[in-house]
């Protein structure tokens, strides 16, 4: 059963009952019990054996080989910080102060969004980093605005991987350097090294440059599809930014905010949001450093880093400044005592969904799903000119069913090289680039993917309206990297395939604009 097309029962079928029930821990929870049935189909007792694994699996979640998980467990405590700052922050009346700080300065629904664009593009040092960090900044912004709050988190984990992976001064690009090199090492090719050969490949992850792309156009133009449309029409005309009649928001403190008559001032946010910033930055070149034996160069400093470490130790100093920040606005201590607790609580659903996203991506991994979906690509005999399309497909649907494109660059990116070793070297940094991509869009349509989880609470959305939102701008933009692999592969030009993306690009955003206008 493993390393069988059977290994793709689990991931499927959590996500056909997360779009047909709406119940994104009832879908997960359905697809661990399926995977650990599956896996321990055979054995003496299948029960048994199934819960043994499933407890197995998320108590490693906290302990690890008799340690602390520094990765796991320091990425839910560092959501436990973010949600107690986001409440102090709130009790001070920082949040209002920087809405209508904003709202002086912003004065329209796309100024809001295109801010929260930037400030995506600009934080592009890690995923996980990113998405909270933005979500949490823009939020009172766009509320301000009546943006959605699925339209923030589209806006912001559609600027968050694809910066990443295109950007070499980040933990992602430190990760695909080191893999790259040993690639270019393995089959010998010496015209480039690994971080010229990360640059050359940028410009050919036609996902990540035309996600980008689509988010400006959709924010310009304002080019609401679907299940956006109906989220941005009730914020318009309601106010409501998110459907209330779904359970809590993650990150929301619901009445929280009202506690303290305090006169707001912005610095009540900027100051826990910049030190946060510049204490996670400072720990990731710390621990970088110390995991790179002393070497101060940066891309060492990146590939070594510990992201959770910084992350959490950040968390740390940044609740501090807030805490003293909120004693400053003469807030009790009652008060704060209550405004922690309800953060923490407010960050309980991202904490289950993700604890459970973890859980059925052990559970794929176990069953060999990346491993079965790598053998497919291994033993088809592929005409070149479409290898980088076919790559792109897998990779995407290897992420999109494991919930990780990290775990897909590991598998896929050897791979592709192995192939174009064999086939032709040319073709070397486009099939490499192709799997990037691939892996961008699956991550981007999995509703167990980390990063699209930590968007949604980030954002303060519920995590199955920023699935469903985001998917279509997603399938459209594959469909956009696929014309431009097509022709990158018949030419053996990455410039054409560029100008031809670019090319139906623009047809979509114009086809969007008459489609949006006609509704």
């Amino acid at each position: 059963m493993e390393h069988s097309i059977l290994s793709l029962v689990p991931p499927i079928l959590a996500l056909v009952m997360v779009m047909l029930t709406r119940r994104v821990l009832l879908s997960l929870g359905v697809g661990i019990v399926v995977g650990a049935l599956m896996i321990n189909y055979g054995s003496g007792n299948i029960f048994t054996e199934s819960i043994s694994q499933i407890f197995s699996i998320v108590f490693g979640i906290f302990i690890d080989d008799g340690a602390i998980n520094t990765w796991e467990f320091y990425i839910l405590l560092f959501l436990l910080l973010l949600g107690m700052i986001a409440s102090l922050i709130a009790i001070t009346g920082g949040s209002r102060a920087f809405g209508e700080w904003a709202m002086s300065r912003v004065k329209t629904r796309v100024g809001a969004q295109l801010v929260t664009v930037l400030l995506g593009i600009i934080i592009f040092i890690d995923d996980y980093f990113n998405s909270l960090t933005v979500g949490n900044v823009g939020r009172p912004l766009t509320d301000r605005h009546r943006v959605s709050r699925a339209k923030l988190a589209y806006l912001v984990d559609s600027t968050a991987a694809p910066m990443c992976v295109i950007a070499p001064v980040s933990s992602w690009g430190a990760y695909i350097i080191a893999i790259i090199g040993g690639i270019l090492v393995t089959h010998s090719v010496t015209q480039f090294e690994a971080l010229q050969a990360f640059l050359l490949i940028a410009p050919m992850n036609f996902y990540a440059i035309f996600a980008i792309l689509m988010v400006l156009a959709v924010v310009y133009f304002k080019l609401d599809l679907g299940a956006m449309r109906v989220h941005e029409q009730r914020a318009m005309e309601t106010g409501e930014v998110v459907d209330k009649n779904k359970g809590p928001i993650p990150g929301d403190q619901g009445e929280q905010a009202d506690l303290s008559n305090v006169t707001g001032k912005v610095g009540n946010l900027i100051w826990p949001i910049v030190t946060l910033i510049v204490a996670t930055i400072l720990f990731m070149v710390t621990t970088g450093i110390e995991g790179a034996g002393g070497d101060t160069s940066i891309l060492a400093i990146f590939e070594n880093t510990d992201v959770a470490v910084a992350l959490l130790y950040g968390g740390i100093v940044s609740l501090v400044v807030t805490i003293v920040l909120s004693y400053k606005a003469k807030v009790s201590a009652k008060q704060i005592g209550n405004s922690l607790l309800a953060g923490m609580k407010s960050m309980l659903p991202a904490i289950y969904i993700l604890i459970l996203a973890w859980t059925i991506g052990s559970i794929i991994s176990d069953l060999g799903t990346g491993l079965y979906l790598a053998e497919v690509v291994e033993k088809s005999n592929l005409n070149i000119a479409f290898l980088p399309v076919i790559l792109f497909i897998i990779a995407g649907f290897m992420a999109f069913s494991t919930g990780t494109s990290w775990g897909t660059f590991g598998i896929m990116l050897p791979i592709a090289g192995d192939i174009a070793a064999a086939t032709d070297v040319s073709m070397m940094l486009p099939v490499l680039a192709a799997v990037l991509a691939g892996a961008i869009f699956g991550d981007h349509c999995s509703p167990i993917s980390d990063t699209t989880i930590l968007s949604s609470t980030g954002a303060g959305s519920h995590h199955i309206d920023h699935v469903m939102t985001q998917l279509p701008y997603a399938l459209i933009t594959a469909g956009i990297t696929i014309a431009g692999y097509l022709a990158l592969g018949f030419t053996g030009s990455a410039i054409i395939g560029f100008l031809t993306a670019t090319v139906v690009f623009i047809i979509v955003v114009l086809v969007m604009k008459k489609t949006v206008k006609g509704v």
